[in-house]
């Protein structure tokens, strides 16, 4: 087990009068690393799960629950506007994280800012938008914002003890553990957390639709939600492709994917496309960037010109068309490849009782019943300690009121004030609560229609404390307030889904390849990176190249148009594509700049080209250790048009080269030392793995590398069969003056 080193504190230290000696410094105890972990990283991770990233049954953080609160708190349900720093600054006596952190919550939370299916705050000015990156909110001083109308059902009767109240970070005010919101506010909007090892991920639902589900459970435990709650509804609106599998996933799990497709309509007249909604889990400068390289890398051609209009009226793409193109494939097309259609993950993780838990739409809905339940049985409670405590003092006056005269003249003969509650408690028989109500009232109230009211106050009270214990003991009678309270939302808030369900899933258009003309070509790269695609006509015109200075052709190879190019690079990356990608060109030009053109990493470049017709053979990776990685090329092959492949050999050891062969054939190592070793290439075996680091071949001794790698045919050796061997690995023999063609000389 891994373990942390600590000092262990001295036992004495040296003070200022150098008189005491240092014990035990600098000694070091070993700890072990999970006694660390349980100490340190444990308490902050449970901090964020638990009280940061994660929603609970009322549907908000810690950090949206202390904002509401404070802005109820300063009264602005009701009251006129304030400045959005006014609030911020407020808020910063729950919330200690910064005023940024609080701005730019409520920003979420703001009508303004159209993330929300069902806004939170009334806002004003510019609150930037949820669709767009480049959109940016003003700052706190200049917007201005109050609680929006539906908070009320968030905070309603809040004051009487419905849910529990503690202190904040240093006890100096009192806030809500959890808001007594009287709807399933955690499934009507987006909510998304990130803890430590968990996240959190509830997309909305139309607020009637949640309300009307709500209602048909606390009516029949048995009902099938999916009658009521449709689909998920988006504050973007947007299509929600429905899908029965994944509704019924996400609905019985609350883990699934939800795919949203954006709105668009073809205007025939001026022949362009609008988009006016798109999925919420993308913006408009990612669709726009996404077309944009589509168009550059010539995989849609219908567009002619495009646009982002968004503005005041709100979220707007033009796509112009080229003439006679029609709308229905390219949008099909733009759906396959953009964030136009795009996929919500749902993973609906909620703190339930500090536990996180991952629960179904209807476990959830359940859980808020049972949560409301107990919030209505607390404000029942309440209420009925008041009225019982209010009968209680209107029993004592009605003593005092069936003989006034005596009352008054027990004050009046009372030779101390602080001797008149003692003296009425003696004289009626009441207590000190009802003696301090009556010795209170005052001589105007003793009137006869005043005696009347509190005698008629009586028996209402007697009836409203009946109806209280009545409730408190009826979990029907709990049922019918939940529901009368769920109707009244509906009533006062509901509104049209925004989001579309399209039932039948669209048909996937199987794009036919598009057919690459298969002309003969030849293909040149340099060592500093350049490739030239010519035809063999304009060769015959003209053979004699334009290099840069020290550069130098390494590859000429000649194929067709329709060609795989593989170009493999020194972070052990490889780059796919075909040579019909590069322009037709001549000798006398430079050619094209692969790394740019094919956009590599900065400082990236070509170790070596392979240009192959397609995916069958395989490639030889030699490294200067002597191993020698035999890998299918097959194992290059995507079923996606992927561009680069990361990992595509090991670099572990140094690349001596890299050759491609259809079949097996005899290759020649060769040493620093001058020795080589002929081997066929059937006598090493193929890796399943790209990066695998590969088998022994030529073995070597100390200081000893392998510096270059041929077939036998190029190395033209006059007697290969000294240098041939039945085993690998093996060292090889030396070269002799009389053994080196032209392709071999000593250094």
């Amino acid at each position: 087990m891994a373990k942390k080193k600590t000092k262990e504190p001295a036992v004495r230290s040296r003070g200022l009068d150098d008189s005491v000696e240092i014990l035990s410094a600098g000694v070091v105890q070993e700890t072990p690393i999970t006694d660390t972990l349980q100490q340190n990283y444990m308490p902050y991770a449970m901090s964020v799960i638990v009280s940061r990233a994660l929603p609970e049954i009322d549907g908000f953080k810690p950090s949206h629950r202390k904002l509401l609160y404070t802005m109820y708190d300063m009264g602005l349900l009701k009251g006129a506007k304030t400045k959005s720093a006014n609030i911020v600054g407020q808020t910063m006596r729950l919330n200690p994280h910064g005023d940024a952190a609080i701005y730019e919550t409520m920003v979420r939370l703001s009508r303004g800012n159209e993330s929300l299916l069902v806004p939170y705050v009334d806002s004003k000015g510019n609150f930037g938008k949820a669709y767009s990156r480049d959109m940016a909110y003003a700052a706190s001083r200049y917007t201005e914002a109050k609680l929006d109308s539906i908070c009320e059902e968030l905070f309603r009767d809040i004051d009487s003890d419905t849910v529990d109240f503690v202190d904040n970070y240093d006890s100096t005010r009192k806030e809500p553990t959890l808001l007594p919101t009287t709807f399933p506010n955690i499934l009507t909007n987006n909510t998304l957390g990130i803890a430590v090892g968990m996240a959190s991920s509830i997309c909305s639902f139309n607020l009637e639709e949640v309300c009307n589900t709500t209602i048909a459970l606390l009516k029949d435990d048995e009902h099938n939600i999916k009658d009521t709650l449709l689909a998920p509804d988006f504050a973007g609106g947007g299509t929600v492709l429905y899908d029965q599998s994944d509704i019924d996933a996400v609905y019985s799990t609350g883990r699934g994917s939800i795919k949203v497709q954006s709105k668009w309509e073809y205007i025939k007249g001026d022949n362009l496309i609008e988009v006016t909604q798109i999925p919420p889990t993308t913006t408009v400068e990612a669709i726009m960037d996404k077309v944009a390289d589509l168009v550059k890398q010539g995989k849609v051609k219908e567009i002619n010109d495009m646009r982002d209009e968004t503005d005041l009226h709100g979220l707007k793409l033009t796509f112009d068309l080229k003439r006679g193109q029609d709308p229905e494939k390219l949008m099909a097309k733009l759906f396959k490849s953009t964030p136009l259609e795009d996929t919500f993950s749902a993973n609906f993780n909620v703190l339930i009782g500090g536990v996180p838990q991952v629960m179904g739409v209807k476990e959830i809905i359940n859980e808020w019943i049972a949560f409301r339940k107990e919030c209505v049985k607390r404000r029942t409670y309440h209420d009925l300690k008041g009225k019982q405590a209010r009968l209680h003092l209107v029993k004592g006056l009605e003593y005092i009121l069936l003989d006034i005269d005596r009352a008054i003249e027990i004050v009046r003969e009372t030779e101390d004030e602080k001797e008149v509650v003692p003296n009425l408690m003696i004289g009626f028989g009441i207590d000190e609560i009802q003696a301090e109500y009556v010795a209170e009232i005052r001589l105007r109230q003793l009137n006869r229609n005043y005696i009347l009211k509190r005698i008629e106050e009586k028996q209402q009270l007697i009836a409203e404390i009946a109806e209280l214990e009545a409730i408190l003991k009826s979990e029907s009678k709990i049922r019918k307030i939940i529901i009368k309270e769920l109707e009244n939302v509906i009533k006062k808030y509901a509104k049209p889904r925004k989001s579309e369900i399209y039932y039948g899933m669209p048909e996937v258009v199987e794009e036919k390849a598009e057919e690459i003309p298969a002309y003969p070509v030849n293909v040149f790269t340099t060592q500093q990176g350049y490739l030239k695609k010519i035809t063999p006509q304009s060769l015959r015109m003209s053979s004699e190249h334009k290099l840069k200075d020290d550069d130098k052709i390494v590859l000429h190879q000649e194929t067709t148009n329709d060609a795989h190019l593989l170009f493999f690079t020194d972070k052990a990356s490889v780059y796919k594509t075909r040579a019909a990608a590069f322009e037709d060109t001549k000798a006398s030009v430079l050619g094209e700049y692969v790394p740019a053109k094919l956009g590599m990493d900065e400082g990236e470049s070509v170790v070596k080209t392979v240009v192959v017709k397609d995916y069958t053979g395989f490639l030889l990776f030699c490294f200067d250790n002597g191993k020698v990685a035999k890998v299918p090329l097959s194992a290059y092959e995507t079923k996606t048009n992927r561009k680069k492949l990361i990992n595509a050999f090991s670099d572990k050891q140094k690349l001596v080269d890299i050759l491609y062969f259809t079949e097996n054939t005899d290759i020649v190592l060769i040493s620093n030392v001058n020795r080589a070793l002929v081997v066929n290439t059937a006598q090493i075996g193929e890796k399943t793995t790209k990066n695998s680091i590969g088998v022994r071949v030529q073995t070597l001794k100390k200081n000893q590398t392998v510096k270059s790698v041929i077939t036998l045919e190029q190395a033209q050796l006059e007697n290969s069969s000294k240098f041939r061997t039945k085993n690998i690995p093996a060292a090889g023999s030396f070269l002799k003056e009389n053994d080196i063609a032209q392709q071999l000389t000593f250094d």
